[in-house]
């Protein structure tokens, strides 16, 4: 077994000794399978002003493969509106999916370097999930991420990011998100 194989991410080890337990005593689930638990993190960044410049959607995938960890994927249109001037298959921004160990990793960065470094942050809202279990919000700069090189950077963009948790309704995510320290305001 490698040493990437063994390493276990900090968030992951707290979810499986702590946090497991605070949720079970709380809602007193009768079954560990019961226990909501994070399944997904969704980074997206759109790049509207691509329609002038392909370039700035590939930009924008590269500065999300920075961040995530991981290859992202190039988002084209689907079909053409003129309004727009938007063409069928043109690159309109980024998208990658977290799962494992580098969804725990990110989370980890986010909840502990990237949030703090936004400026005026005081909590995010708590109204933003979706009566499924699932939260979104929006950064509206990319640069809090330390991975981000400030002098490198074409354009400031904003990016949405989604936790997808197996939690049945919000009472049970928000708990759950409070335990990993996402700084949900009440």
């Amino acid at each position: 077994m490698s040493a990437a194989e063994k390493y276990t991410p900090r968030l992951q080890a707290d979810y499986e000794t702590r946090i497991r337990k605070a949720m079970q005593e709380k809602f007193g689930y009768k079954n560990v399978m019961e226990i909501p638990k994070m399944t997904k993190i969704v980074l997206n960044v759109g790049a509207g002003e691509s329609t002038a410049d392909s370039r700035k959607a590939q930009n924008a995938a590269d500065d999300l493969t920075a961040i995530s960890g991981q290859k992202a994927v190039v988002t084209r249109a689907k079909k053409s509106i003129a309004t727009y001037k938007v063409r069928e298959d043109m690159p309109l921004g980024a998208k990658v999916t977290l799962r494992g160990k580098r969804m725990y990793d990110f989370m980890d960065r986010l909840t502990n370097i990237a949030l703090p470094r936004v400026r005026d942050f005081r909590g995010l809202k708590k109204n933003s999930f979706d009566g499924r279990g699932n939260y979104g919000m929006g950064l509206k700069e990319h640069i809090v991420f330390p991975e981000i090189n400030y002098d490198k950077v074409d354009s400031m963009r904003g990016m949405d990011i989604v936790i997808c948790t197996t939690a049945k309704n919000d009472k049970e995510a928000r708990e759950l998100l409070k335990e990993f320290k996402l700084p949900i305001k009440d």
